[in-house]
């Protein structure tokens, strides 16, 4: 794995758990399953790549401040190919 994207809890309560994450180029998450329904507000405008488990790479385009949402149960490494950091909020309902 390159180097790993930077994650910072902001709120970890019962409700909710608050990360900024921050993908510095080439960084990942790592491979992450996703046990909680989440919304991802993103920061920076620009491409992440997404790797699934049937080894599909998929390029996501991201726009700063339009939020999307996911059920809980995805799978998947998370990379910033850029050239410039990333950056997104992930906001998961407890």
């Amino acid at each position: 794995m390159s180097q790993p994207a930077q994650p910072t809890v902001q709120i970890d309560d019962e409700h909710f758990r608050v990360t900024e994450w921050r993908f510095p180029p080439g960084s990942e998450t790592g491979w992450h399953h996703h046990e909680l329904d989440y919304v991802v507000v993103p920061m920076t405008t620009g491409k992440l790549l997404l790797q699934t488990p049937d080894g599909e790479s998929i390029t996501s385009q991201l726009t700063a401040g339009q939020s999307y949402s996911r059920r809980a149960g995805n799978e998947h490494n998370v990379i910033n190919p850029g050239e410039h950091d990333f950056v997104f909020v992930e906001i998961e309902a407890k």
